[in-house]
């Protein structure tokens, strides 16, 4: 008998002593991706997402968007947002870089799932910039898959811009996969990283093969708008300008023989046009 219905059968047998706790979320028969508001940041100039200067003096705004992948064989959050602690103020809470605007917790969009940080069993981001990470020393329980080159880099002196290694504390005491190249989640090829370095050395996607709605790709920040994915745009801010070339005529490789969606994760017009939880892909 699987741990979820061990507890709901308790909870019977006692009479709905714990009908006050919110229930545990059953495994899923089927592979499921459900799009996770993790804030936004607001910058007032978007200068650095062009090394060609086509947006200097131009503000904007970049979804930080994670995706919960459930999988009958377990949950995999991949990336994990501004971070929590940014909620609550509705105007935002400047940081260095940008403005962080946090409308609502994961963890409160978990909760609307039957779900913590706790019941997270995988945890993988593209990389290591603090705008992915925010919440990541949160998912203590989780396996954590890592890019061997990209902790290697984030664990560098000094520090490289835009990260902070105390984001990623918890991993030392995590289960952790450290992986060299691409990687298959659960080994049935449904849900797997692709190595695409540039932006960063270990820079990843992820691709995820949904029953009825087809392939999905997650861009991480290969791309940070459509139109930095039609004219080659890179912030200025990569670790290697032909890696990450390279890397694109790759993924778009990937993108032609899967057929798959391609979801750019900092882009807001791509995040509204997924379904808001509880909905979900399939």
């Amino acid at each position: 008998m699987t741990s979820w219905l061990k507890r709901f059968s308790l909870a019977l047998a006692l009479g709905g002593a714990f009908s006050s706790a919110p229930a545990a979320a059953p495994a899923v028969p089927e592979l499921r991706l459900y799009a996770i508001d993790c804030g936004r940041a607001q910058f007032d100039d978007l200068a650095p997402f062009a090394d060609t200067g086509e947006y200097e003096g131009h503000p904007g705004t970049l979804m930080a968007s994670c995706f919960l992948i459930r999988h009958p064989q377990g949950d995999l959050l991949w990336d994990a947002g501004l971070g929590d602690q940014h909620a609550g103020s509705p105007e935002g809470v400047r940081l260095p870089l940008f403005r962080a605007v946090v409308s609502k917790t994961v963890a409160s969009q978990l909760q609307q799932l039957g779900l913590s940080f706790d019941d997270i069993d995988y945890f993988a981001f593209s990389h290591g910039h603090g705008d992915h990470l925010g919440n990541a020393n949160r998912l203590q329980n989780a396996t954590w898959i890592v890019n061997r080159k990209e902790l290697e880099w984030l664990s560098a002196t000094p520090a490289p811009a835009r990260t902070n290694l105390k984001l990623i504390e918890a991993q030392k005491q995590a289960k952790t996969v450290l992986v060299d190249g691409d990687h298959d989640v659960f080994g049935d090829g449904s849900v797997r990283i692709f190595k695409a370095p540039g932006h960063s050395p270990g820079h990843q996607v992820l691709l995820v093969k949904l029953p009825r709605s087809g392939a999905v790709m997650l861009s991480g920040d290969l791309f940070h708008s459509h139109e930095n994915r039609k004219h080659r745009r890179m912030p200025v801010f990569n670790v290697s300008r032909s890696d990450t070339l390279a890397s694109i005529e790759r993924i778009e490789g990937l993108l032609r023989h899967h057929r798959a969606r391609l979801v750019i994760q900092h882009s807001t017009e791509d995040f509204a046009k997924l379904p808001v939880l509880p909905a979900y892909l399939d």
